[in-house]
């Protein structure tokens, strides 16, 4: 059975990591021949989107934040919903003047590297439990020459006793473990570990926001994206929890995706 073509955006854009070359450069020499080593990595990337290898993977890297980030299959692939976490994030440390904050689950970097980048005079701690995952973020933030960034190792708030941030901000993983979006997409091809969150998909948060009292300054603030679904869940944790002024705000599309609140 013949496989269907790629769309042309995503045709694009292997092609053009195989030729090293920019959109420009593209549009200005399309209709120039390309040698056979090119075709032949070009047909191979191809093969591999075609079973279901991600374009980011394939290529490499991801845009997120106008950073561009290097990805492998060690991490999950950013997502623009999760600007929202960020734009959030550098919203409150402005007018809490935090000197400090904390990433749980940092992955690529992404979020961490975002923040550092808006709140250059903030010290960053972006913590995973994969060593695989903190090696990439590492690098990423040494690439962008991110100087106010610490990356370390820890299950959660495990390997963080007695340590407390004014703000701490998480991007965990929230599917249920049945959703059938989990065979859709890329989401087969990334790490389960970061996208799963058990039974209902709020097992990674609970454990966040019940032990995030111990590591919060008073007043502090905590803030989790979520799934689109789970907004009413999220807030009724966090006030069950102990948080006060909890509220969601939504993504383009009107989704309620992060949810946070403050712990006096």
């Amino acid at each position: 059975m013949a496989r269907a073509e790629l769309p042309v955006g995503e045709a694009q854009t292997l092609l053009l990591h195989v030729l090293e070359r920019d959109r420009a450069w593209y549009f200005a020499h399309a209709d120039e021949p390309v040698g056979a080593n090119i075709e032949a990595r070009f047909v191979d990337l191809t093969a591999r989107r075609q079973r279901g290898s991600p374009v980011a993977y394939l290529v490499g890297h991801r845009e997120f934040w106008s950073l561009d980030l290097t990805v492998n299959p060690a991490v999950l692939i950013p997502r623009p919903d999760t600007e929202l976490l960020v734009s959030w994030g550098v919203e409150l440390a402005g007018q809490h003047q935090c000197q400090r904050l904390l990433d749980l689950g940092t992955g690529s970097g992404a979020v961490a590297l975002a923040l550092a980048t808006e709140l250059p005079g903030c010290q960053i701690t972006a913590v995973d439990v994969s060593q695989a995952a903190l090696a990439v973020a590492s690098a990423n933030g040494q690439r962008l020459e991110l100087s106010n960034v610490t990356y370390r190792r820890s299950d959660w708030f495990a390997d963080l006793p007695g340590e407390q941030w004014p703000l701490i901000v998480s991007n965990p993983p929230y599917i249920c473990a049945d959703d059938p979006h989990l065979l859709q997409g890329d989401l087969p091809a990334e790490p389960r570990s970061a996208l799963v969150g058990g039974t209902d998909g709020l097992d990674c948060i609970r454990a966040i926001i019940s032990s995030a009292a111990a590591h919060l300054v008073s007043p502090g603030w905590l803030l989790l994206e979520h799934g689109w679904q789970q907004a009413f869940d999220v807030r009724r944790l966090l006030g069950e929890g102990g948080f006060t002024a909890v509220a969601s705000r939504r993504d383009l599309a009107g989704h309620e995706r992060v949810s946070g609140g403050r712990l006096l």
